[in-house]
Formats: C-alpha cells, structure tokens, sequence
C-alpha cells in the first residue's frame, strides 16, 4: 500500500495560474499564502514529498482542474508572513514561532480538458469530493486516491 496522499490546491489564475507553475524554473516553486488555519493543517501536517496535487482555478470562468503538481518539499514556514511588504504578512507570525507554512510543488500533467466544477458534478465516485460539498471554500483539500484518478483521467493529462 502507498503512502502517498492527493490534495487539490486553488488558485485564482490571474493572480498564480497552472501556466504560471510551468513557466517556473524547473516547473517548481513554492505554495505561499494560504491563511486558513485548516488549510494550513493540511499543509503542515499532512502533505508529503511526493504527494500529488490537482491544481484548481478558481475564480475563473469557468472554475476548473487544469492539471497536476507533485509536491517537492514539505512543509517550511511561509516567508511572506514575515515581510511586511507582502500582501500575506501577517504581524502575529513570528520566525522563531511561525504561524503560517507552505510546501514547494512542481508542474508534472496539464490536462488536454479542463475538468470543471460543472462537469464534476453528477460523475460517480465523486459524490463526497470535498470541493462539491456545500460550503466547501479551503484552498487546499484532500482528495482520495479513487477521486484523483476519476478527476485525471476526465482531464486527459499530457506530460509537459
């Protein structure tokens, strides 16, 4: 049995987009400025190098999974908490006890077919996918590993 898990990660494509990730070097770089403490859970505690990630546009017309990422580190404390310049700083977040984490991914599958949130809906399998519950807003979310094949092979992934 595997140890790797599978998350799904938003993001509003005009502010970082999957293009964006691939045009990183290496297709990498770091997951910053999440500030929700159940978000952050997830990325402290629970993503691990070598987890997959479905990267999500949200915010975006239409809202969909546009491909997939691998986490390459884990979690670290977000440096962007400590500089007040940056627009995820945030004052209670010390270095010597940081508040906020991220983990670097990298750019692995862009899918051919976006997958949106409409084409989601009504797919077995997906039926208590955290992104289709009522209410669900966290930017990052675990996803099983039935899920993740489900969403994958909808998107029709091809190897940058």
């Amino acid at each position: 049995m595997s140890d790797r898990h599978y998350w799904l990660v938003k993001s509003e494509p005009n502010a970082f987009s999957f293009d964006d990730l691939v045009a990183s070097p290496e297709r990498t770089t770091y997951w910053d400025g999440v500030r929700n403490y159940q978000a952050r859970n997830f990325i402290r505690d629970g993503i691990k190098k070598g987890d997959l990630v479905l990267f999500y546009h949200s915010n975006a017309e239409p809202t969909a999974v546009v491909g997939v990422a691998r986490v390459t580190r884990e979690a670290y404390p977000d440096h962007t908490a400590f500089d007040r310049k940056d627009p995820h700083y945030d004052p209670k977040s010390k270095r010597e006890a940081p508040t906020w984490y991220m983990v670097d991914v990298q750019a692995v599958e862009r899918f051919v077919r976006p997958v949106t949130l409409a084409d989601l809906r009504g797919v077995k399998g997906l039926e208590k996918m955290a992104l289709l519950q009522k209410g669900s807003r966290l930017s990052v979310q675990p996803v099983t590993a039935r899920e993740f094949e489900i969403v994958r092979t909808l998107g029709t992934p091809a190897a940058l």
